[in-house]
């Protein structure tokens, strides 16, 4: 039995396409203003987080590597739009933040992108996933970026305004 699918062998150029294209340049293409500048805002605190340049540079990659591939496989599923609505509540009302609630909340957005994505993605590109997330859902970053101290406050009040154009655009 033959079993060629032209849709199969068009999903894995496109994916193929993205994947060697993971320039900042190229990603603009691919996402919209509001989500550059929420990604810029998570760059500029992951790296006065980590205080590595590249670690940071890594982060945001490999988050616009799966974002953008993962838009190709879901074609803009509502996955993030809980989560984005958690973060931006916590940033909104004081005292409210709970680090465990939205690291736990980030783990389960991981595991259905997990689960979503199934045999779509490669082992590299699961793996970029479990950076992301890892990240993202490190309990002393959650901690950092929502503490009122600066830089992070300001950090966060952008990451936030930028999330919450993108849920009244409905583009998460």
């Amino acid at each position: 039995m033959d079993t060629f699918s032209t849709k199969s062998l068009a999903l894995q150029a496109q994916k193929k396409l993205l994947s060697k294209m993971a320039s900042r340049a190229v990603a603009s293409a691919f996402i919209d203003d509001t989500s550059s500048e929420v990604l810029d805002e998570l760059y500029r605190a992951t790296k006065e987080f980590t205080r590595s340049r590249k670690e940071a540079q890594k982060l945001v990659k490999n988050l616009v590597k799966v974002a953008v591939k993962l838009g190709v496989l879901l074609r803009a599923g509502q996955l993030a739009r809980r989560l984005a609505m958690t973060a931006v509540s916590f940033h909104q009302v004081d005292f409210t933040f709970d680090r465990r609630v939205l690291a736990a909340t980030l783990l389960e957005c991981r595991d259905l992108l997990h689960q979503a994505a199934g045999a779509h993605l490669t082992a590299k590109s699961h793996g970029r996933i479990n950076h992301v997330f890892g990240h993202l859902a490190d309990c002393d970053f959650l901690a950092a970026l929502y503490s009122p101290a600066e830089p992070y406050r300001s950090h966060l009040r952008r990451i936030c305004d930028g999330l919450t154009r993108m849920l009244d655009e409905d583009s998460i």
